[in-house]
């Protein structure tokens, strides 16, 4: 889809793009040797040498080049041509927010293989490992989960981030990862009704009573977090494509999920779901 974007550009908006497209105009090799003047479709000139820099980052694999000239809600863009250097990334924590909160697990899945890192064990080899990504998608994560890693773990994440929240919400879904998932017909199975204060409480049961299946609950739900954001990707992506012409040439196969290398327990999330009803 970038070679079909034009809103990128400077000079050129989401409506400038539509009446390119509307004119033929639909990708940068329509613009070499096209005899654009100003007027009906106009800027020729920031088209020209906004395509000529356009190509040289695409020939880079440079995704942060385009993430930074598109608004959050138009970071869909990216996805086809960066796909396979794509990490799906979620996290759990104690807490709400990064000052007194400590990281418990992160989930990564680049649509092949699930990794999982955990507080005490092996958590700090996160911040080696994500440099193999190129673009990293999350839900909630620019006001969430980076700020988080990057302030516990004192690194910084340079890949360009595509945020689905913004473009779910775009589309009109809110509500939440998992309201987002269930709009869109994605069903957790025995995880369904677990959220991120299940998450808490199950690190807590595990790190006070020693209870391995609250740490194996725990990991299944981050990793079917990270998962689920494969989906939902592929999902928005398909909806947002069919908004332009290319709706058809450029929809993309919506992946099965794969499988959970962890199991949850379903006594454990009884016993957690009790507590939580008991003290609501």
């Amino acid at each position: 889809m970038l070679t079909n974007t034009f809103c990128h550009i400077q000079g050129i908006g989401l409506k400038t793009e539509s009446r390119l497209w509307a004119e033929g105009i639909r990708s940068w090799d329509d613009v070499d040797g096209n005899g654009i003047h100003e007027g009906p479709v106009g800027k020729h000139h920031f088209l020209k040498r906004g395509i000529a820099d356009s190509r040289l980052h695409l020939s880079e694999r440079d995704p942060g080049f385009f993430a930074d000239a598109l608004p959050p809600n138009e970071h869909w863009r990216i996805f086809p041509e960066f796909r396979e250097s794509t990490a799906y990334l979620d996290i759990e924590t104690t807490g709400v927010g990064p000052y007194g909160a400590s990281i418990t697990t992160i989930a990564v899945y680049d649509g092949k293989t699930v990794y999982s890192y955990v507080k005490d064990r092996n958590l700090y080899e996160f911040a080696h490992d994500i440099r193999q990504y190129k673009v990293i998608v999350t839900y909630n994560g620019r006001c969430f989960d980076v700020p988080f890693i990057e302030q516990f773990l004192g690194i910084r994440m340079k890949q360009a981030h595509i945020d689905l929240r913004y473009i779910l919400k775009s589309l009109g879904y809110t509500g939440g990862l998992k309201g987002c998932e269930k709009k869109l017909g994605i069903d957790r199975q025995e995880l369904d009704g677990v959220d991120g204060y299940y998450a808490v409480l199950l690190w807590h049961d595990f790190e006070q009573n020693r209870n391995p299946a609250a740490l194996e609950t725990l990991m299944a739900y981050n990793v079917l977090d990270a998962v689920n954001l494969e989906r939902l990707m592929v999902m928005a992506y398909n909806l947002k494509i069919g908004e332009t012409p290319f709706g058809e040439s450029h929809r993309l196969t919506v992946p099965s999920a794969p499988e959970n290398p962890f199991t949850p327990d379903v006594r454990t999330v009884r016993r957690i779901r009790s507590l939580i009803r008991m003290h609501n």
